[in-house]
Formats: C-alpha cells, structure tokens, sequence
C-alpha cells in the first residue's frame, strides 16, 4: 500500500508526528472522569487506551463499557483484560441512565465485552441499558457497539427492538488478517452478518476498520465493499496502534494522506459518512455530528 511507513523487523521506531496528542486534562475531562468512576461505570476509552480520551472526555463525550472489564475473548490487538467476567450487575443498565442525565450529554456511545458465557451473550443486559437510557434521558442520542453475540438472530433482535439510535459492529480488519487478528470465535462472515441483520431490522449501521497490520489496499477496498453489500451506512478507518509488547506488532504507519484516499473510495463506493484519519476509532466523535444530522432530516423530512 503507497504511502506506509514501514516498521522494521529489528528495531523500535518511533511514533510519526501525527499520531502524537496532548495528554488529558481540563475542567470538563475531570468532570467526565469523576462521575464515571463514582457512579463505577467502565469505559473503553480507559480499558483499550484509546488515544483520543483527552479530546472525547474534554468534549463531554465518552465511550461506556457495559457487563464488566473482563471479556471471554482473547482478541490480539485489544487491551481490554482477558478472562472469566464476575455475574453481570442487574443496576448497570440504571446506573448508566443516571451517568448520561448527570452528564447531560447530547451523544452516548455504548459498547460492551464479549460475554460468550451467558446464554444470550448478554444481549437482554445491553438492551434494556438502551431501554433505561430512552426513559432517562429521551433526547442523548444512543449509538450501540455490539458484540457479534455469536451471530444469534433472537439475541440480535433484542438489541433491534430497543431502538439505539445506530447500531454499530466493527469488522476490525480484512478477511485474509481475521483469523491472525480476532478471537476464533469472530470471523469475518459472522461481522458482515451481524451488520446486515440489524439493517434488515431498520437501523442505521456502523463498522470500522484498523490499518496497519499488514493488510493490501486492495483487500481495504474490498473490505469496504463487503460492508456495502450489507449496506452499511457509516464507516471509520483508523491506524492500528499496538497496545503493549503482548500484542499484534504494528506492520505499517498509514500515511494521512492514504487515509484521506481510502475515504474519499469509501464515499464513491456508497457510504452515507466516512470518517478516516491515524487517530479515527470506532466511537469517536467525527461521526456525531453527522448521524446529529442524519437523524434531524429524518425527524423533519428534509
């Protein structure tokens, strides 16, 4: 792929000038952070190190992780904990509405571990949060980050019939790199799946892609392309960015401008919004103030 910088094998390079940000901090970052560690909420802008939690936090928007910090999968290129989760809190869903209307946050993104050991993956938990979130705080918008919850239809039908506002499932990778990069139990046909049923299901859908982990543009654009025939409407493309010395090596730095290219493929191939850039991630905020307007124009027609 044109425009990579290539990591080498023997030595440790380091960072391109663009990936590098602030360190967090400010009034509003703070007051995020107080009210998520009182009320014991998880977030995976902390429990994956996302790079851009200063920014997001500062914003007043924040990424919640429901059912616990441990999850049954062992994805190589995520640094949320690996394990045996404790039973699911019955007051998660509660203390969640109670954060949102304490914060007063106009965007809420949720997302979730993998919880393979319950019956329906954790379905029913997740969306009666949603359910809870629309009685608590009827105007934050809710888009979802879901499991695959092993591509079953009842448990993906209850995440439907809550009505997030976008349901999102990140593919995370090309298929060639799936079974490198992902858990055994995620495959790539089970992501496009999933996608395609909560459309079927009338809702607004959401992937993301990571580069840098020694994919081909060519297997990017066709990645893209598989997301269209489930008509995927939004996507983000962001470069990979290796978590500790356990995980996935990062292969390339992607290059700004190749990410502008792939967005501006990702547009012509039929996405309705493409967010790409080093620092993108599947639930930042790029995205908001489109799908703000996206659900705007349905509410009015226009």
């Amino acid at each position: 792929m044109a425009g990579l910088v290539t990591i080498g094998a023997q030595r440790r390079e380091p960072k391109p000038g663009w990936l590098k940000v602030p360190m967090p901090g400010g009034g509003r970052y703070e007051e995020v952070r107080r009210a998520l560690r009182e009320l014991g909420l998880h977030t995976v802008c902390e429990e994956a190190s996302c790079p851009n939690i200063g920014e997001c936090w500062g914003t007043g928007t924040a990424t919640v992780m429901l059912m616990g910090d441990v999850c049954t999968r062992g994805c190589r290129f995520c640094d949320v904990a690996s394990g045996n989760p404790a039973p699911l809190d019955p007051l998660e869903p509660r203390h969640l509405a109670e954060a949102v209307g304490r914060l007063s946050l106009d965007y809420l993104v949720v997302t979730s571990v993998n919880r393979d050991e319950l019956p329906d993956g954790g379905a029913a938990h997740f969306a009666q949060a949603i359910v809870e979130l629309r009685r608590a705080a009827p105007r934050t918008l809710v888009e979802v980050l879901t499991p695959d919850f092993q591509g079953v239809k009842s448990a993906l039908d209850l995440i439907i019939d809550a009505a997030p506002t976008v349901a999102a499932h990140n593919l995370e990778t090309v298929e060639r790199l799936t079974p490198r990069v992902r858990d055994r139990r995620a495959s790539y046909g089970q992501s496009l799946a999933v996608l395609g049923h909560y459309k079927r299901g009338g809702m607004r859908t959401k992937s993301s892609i990571m580069l840098g982990l020694g994919e081909e543009r060519k297997e990017v654009v066709q990645a893209m392309r598989d997301l269209r025939s489930v008509d995927c409407d939004i996507l983000t493309l962001g470069q990979y960015l290796r978590p500790s010395e356990k995980h996935l090596p990062i292969v390339e730095y992607v290059r700004p401008e190749v990410f502008r290219e792939l967005e501006e493929e990702g547009l012509a191939l039929g996405f309705r919004f493409v967010a790409a850039g080093p620092l993108v991630r599947s639930s930042y905020k790029a995205g908001e103030f489109f799908i703000q307007r996206w659900v705007e124009q349905d509410r009015t027609g226009s």
